[in-house]
């Protein structure tokens, strides 16, 4: 009976969930109603936002990448997105595998060929089909897929994972504004927030899901002509992935999505070397190299060309709608790459997230579209270009016929695409889901099966109502809102981080070294440095000396009129002084047993005597952002009581510099930060 109950529970925002299902419901019901009207307007709503607002698209872009590079450049690159003494939860390999397939696979897949041969055949300026125009072409397609959508990425990721993981704020894209609305957060400004975000992750993910059974069909029909090119198939095929998604969705973020990512990565880097290899080699290797360059030398011309003087739909078509695509995409993007960053550095993250993946989406151009422009140009394989104009999503599929082995490679292809539909939906059901829960992690199954059936449900109605066409005005228009959510969220870090800067210089003074000591007692000291403790007389330190200093200062803070108190857990040896005053984040200090592997250069002494343990342990220092990499074991009374008051003085420091209470000041907010295991084990280094 319990059983059933718990399945039956709900994690659910009412005031996010029901206005974000309100608005899609009523535009499938819309669409399947009219198609034709609704296609219509589709297209009209495209072309508006695109003459009204494309400088305003152009230009967030372009604030969000500087600001990118500029936070990942500076001093707040060190800090960490978590407690100081955090670790990643995934190694590069994995980390990168889950970017990959989350961010943007699908898209490659779909414009690594079609793109710079579209632009070949008819480029935004200059003649078509020339060496002039294959330059353009690939420029553009590393200009589309390169440092910009990153930044769009990186930023909502990085705001996300840092207030989560640093201050203990939902994992939402509401906890942005923190710092600028306090507690409002939790009230209809927030809930209007998510809901945007939700419904820009709705359509971002749909328009990928268009885009990539529509490449599936396409696939399949070039593997089996027998099998046609239609909307029916098309909806069939998004049933029977949606149903494989949801089966991924169940299975939750290891077991299901990390898992699939890394076989995309792995069969997606088999396609790429595949083609590497029996295409133009050293072609590709050339133009990689100097299409780089030659977009690292046009990178700022390009971020703020609209074609003003130029009666064209082009930049509506592509760039519009690829940046619009990105940032509708982001809230989705963002949570994902977040939950999968903590313990990492800012500078860790933001050139990770952007430089890794953009040089990796340059060689993928550099392989697929520069094979596909030398086929044409230099092979004689000009049928190519009609091919694709009439159909992109075959683009992929008429390169690998000119290549040996390609029925084979057609079905790892379309495999491939399969696979990456199904990372993207489940990765999106996921992030939804929380979004649409408040920030809740730990949801019931029901939840994520729901939005990952209504993510198929709206591509769809999406595809049925106008195909492409009614996608990418979906998509563009779902970004405008979130694209001005997006800067109020990065001033708010820009603030968050600025107040951090005052914290870290107040309070970082004795991060790595010890404090001064009594003089008289450095024999005692040294000895405590040389002879790796065991647990027995740490703790017995920790439960008396430490216990007892802390004693003292909280009976002279008392008589003073301070709230302080000290607490000590026998289970884990920590000791815990506390202090709080008015509404502030209370001043914690806190000494923790932790146990460390001794050191290759003691293996002297446990070769001598074969009993001598393997580990030793250390009394550290923790204060509210982690841990302070000391160990203060063998200091005296007086030293452990001064080092108390260093920290305390910066603390009182830093209140007196900060600019006005922090909004994220809260016990309830850092505490998690800091939890220890609830074993009743020491902490392993």
């Amino acid at each position: 009976m319990a059983e059933s109950k718990r399945a039956l529970t709900s994690t659910v925002l009412l005031p996010v969930f029901v206005p974000a299902v309100a608005v899609t419901v009523l535009l499938v019901a819309g669409v399947i109603g009219s198609p034709e009207l609704a296609g219509g307007l589709f297209s009209s709503t495209l072309e508006w936002i695109t003459q009204t607002f494309g400088w305003f698209y152009m230009l967030a872009v372009a604030i969000f990448l500087v600001f990118m590079v500029a936070v990942g450049a500076s001093s707040w690159g060190n800090i960490k997105l978590g407690p100081d003494h955090a670790e990643p939860q995934y190694n590069f390999v994995e980390w990168f595998a889950m970017l990959f397939s989350a961010g943007y696979g699908i898209a490659l897949l779909f414009f690594g060929v079609a793109e710079p041969v579209l632009h070949f055949a008819s480029p935004p300026a200059g003649a078509a089909e020339t060496v002039d125009a294959a330059k353009q072409a690939m420029q553009i397609a590393f200009f589309h897929w390169g440092f910009h959508i990153w930044g769009i990425y990186g930023l909502v990721g990085l705001v996300l994972a840092y207030f989560s993981f640093r201050h203990g704020l939902p994992l939402s894209i509401r906890s942005a504004l923190y710092p600028l609305i306090g507690d409002k957060i939790y009230g209809p400004i927030g809930h209007a927030v998510d809901v945007f975000a939700i419904l820009g992750t709705l359509f971002g993910i749909a328009t990928t899901l268009g885009l990539s059974v529509v490449q599936i069909n396409a696939g399949i029909n070039y593997l089996w002509p027998q099998i046609p090119v239609d909307i029916t198939v098309q909806i069939i095929a998004i049933a029977l992935i949606t149903a494989a998604a949801t089966l991924s969705v169940v299975a939750g973020m290891d077991k299901g999505v990390k898992r699939l990512s890394i076989m995309n990565m792995v069969l997606a880097i088999a396609l790429m070397t595949f083609v590497f290899m029996v295409g133009p080699t050293i072609h590709i290797l050339e133009s990689f190299l100097q299409n780089t360059g030659s977009y690292m030398n046009g990178i700022v011309a390009r971020t703020f060309n609209l074609q003003a003087y130029t009666l064209s739909d082009w930049i509506g078509n592509w760039t519009l709608f690829i940046f619009g695509w990105t940032i509708a995409w982001a809230p989705f993007v963002g949570m994902f790459i977040a939950k999968i960053s903590r313990g990492r550095t800012i500078r860790q993250f933001v050139f990770g997230v952007m430089l890794v993946p953009s040089v990796f989406t340059f060689l993928w151009f550099s392989i697929f579209g520069d094979t596909a422009l030398n086929l044409i140009m230099n092979e004689g394989l000009t049928t190519l270009i009609g091919d694709v104009q009439n159909d992109q999503a075959v683009a992929l599929f008429k390169l690998l016929d000119a290549l040996p082995g390609s029925f084979f490679i057609s079905v790892l292809t379309v495999f491939l695409i399969i696979t990456f539909f199904v990372t993207s939906s489940d990765s999106g059901s996921l992030v939804i889901d929380a979004l649409a829960s408040g920030g809740a992690t730990n949801t019931p199954v029901w939840q994520r099966v729901f939005w990952a059936v209504l993510e198929g449900v709206l591509a769809a109605a999406l595809l049925f109502g106008g195909g492409l066409k009614a996608l990418q005005a979906m998509t563009v228009a779902s970004a405008l809102p979130f694209a001005i959510i997006m800067l109020v969220a990065m001033v708010g870090l820009w603030r968050a981080l600025k107040i951090e800067g005052h914290r870290e210089s107040s309070l970082q003074g004795l991060a790595m070294s010890s404090p001064q000591l009594n003089t008289a007692h450095w024999k005692q000291r040294l000895a405590a440095i040389v002879d790796f403790p065991g647990h027995a007389k740490v703790s017995h330190f920790i439960e008396s000396t430490v216990v007892g200093s802390m004693r003292k200062v909280e009976a002279e803070l008392q008589s003073r009129g301070w709230d302080a108190s000290v607490r000590f857990d026998s289970e884990i040896c920590r000791a815990h002084l506390q202090v709080n005053w008015e509404d502030h984040a209370e001043f914690s200090y806190d000494i923790r047993l932790t146990e460390h592997e001794t050191p290759e250069f003691h293996d002297a002494e446990l070769t001598q005597n074969p009993d001598a343990p393997a580990s030793y342990y250390r009394a550290e220092v923790y204060m509210r952002r982690g841990g302070r990499a000391y160990d203060i074991f063998g200091y005296e009374e007086n030293d452990i009581i001064k080092d108390i008051l260093d920290q305390f003085e910066k603390y009182l420091h830093f209140l007196d510099i900060s600019p006005g209470k922090l909004p994220w000041d809260m016990a309830e907010h850092d505490e998690m930060l800091n939890e220890v295991p609830e074993e009743a084990e020491p902490e392993k280094s």
